[in-house]
């Protein structure tokens, strides 16, 4: 039986670590908000053949000196096929702008046929609105997540339960975000449905523990809580890790196909939930059990 308690201080070390290269990262690439959240244009052309992205959207950059996404689209029912310009700024796109920006493509891309198909402007006060919405909702689902804990699991005190449980998500929430930003991916609304769906997964995996515990609790009256929590963590343990497997293998596959096809959209997406579902496991099995006994200890400390 593995002993995760007496371990506790690897596992904390390895948070830290992690934590510390994200802060670190977070000091040398800086957050970069995509134009969802902060504002911008919105260019799409039309084209024939193959087109880089990538090639495509540092070209974008130097011409216009502003961060710019790519996305290629394919219309299967038309066979139209789009390249779609995100231009972060607090403002649109001036005709001479424009002018530069359609030279520089079509030089770059001759054999393209580049059309200019559709021009739009995303004001700044749209993107920080739908900014505060996304991250409201992050918020009030790690609130319902640590209220539903608290009345769910009494036996074996609620609240630090839902406090621990917030703590494993908080951990969770922060490897995706240091996950943008050690990749450079700009923060979109993949950031959003990756840490929505990983709180989901995370606080799956704690409660299927905490659920073992109270199951095992009338069978450990005379044993500590530490040998309650690890042999629950233990019985467990299998589950978690073939859920685990799981789902990183699929979003590994989805993530690996997308560096072959070269979809921007769909690496912004997948790269973040294969760490965070990692991430999620490791949480729930070596952070959420030993800090729920430190905390128990301390109570019971106090209380004499």
């Amino acid at each position: 039986m593995i002993k995760f308690y007496s371990k506790r201080k690897m596992f904390f070390a390895i948070s830290f670590t992690i934590m510390l290269v994200g802060i670190i990262s977070l000091f040398i690439n800086g957050i970069n908000l995509s134009i969802q959240f902060k504002g911008g244009a919105i260019i799409k052309y039309s084209y024939a053949g193959e087109i880089d992205s990538e090639l495509a959207a540092d070209k974008a950059s130097q011409v216009l000196n502003r961060d710019t996404e790519v996305q290629l689209t394919d219309d299967l029912a038309t066979h139209s096929k789009k390249l779609v310009l995100n231009l972060s700024g607090n403002s649109g796109l001036e005709a001479g702008e424009q002018e530069k920006l359609d030279k520089a493509l079509k030089a770059e891309f001759p054999e393209a046929n580049l059309e200019l198909a559709e021009s739009n402007v995303v004001e700044p006060f749209i993107g920080k609105r739908f900014l505060i919405k996304s991250l409201t909702a992050i918020a009030l689902t790690s609130l319902f997540i640590v209220i539903y804990v608290r009345f769910r699991f009494k036996k074996i005190s609620g609240m630090s339960a839902g406090i621990i449980g917030l703590i494993a998500l908080l951990h969770d929430v922060l490897v995706v975000f240091f996950t943008f930003v050690i990749f450079k991916m700009p923060i979109n609304d993949s950031f959003i449905a990756v840490t929505l769906t990983i709180i989901g997964y995370s606080i799956n995996d704690t409660i299927v523990i905490y659920d073992r515990i109270r199951e095992n609790q009338p069978y450990f009256k005379k044993k500590s809580f530490e040998e309650l929590v690890d042999t629950s963590i233990n019985q467990t343990l299998t589950r978690s890790i073939n859920t685990n497997m799981a789902t990183s293998v699929s979003v590994l596959i989805v993530c690996i196909l997308a560096y072959i096809y070269n979809i921007d959209s769909i690496k912004t997406f997948a790269i973040p939930m294969f760490i965070g579902s990692v991430s999620g496991c490791y949480s729930t099995v070596c952070l959420a059990g030993p800090l729920l006994v430190m905390w128990h200890n301390k109570k019971h400390a106090s209380a004499i």
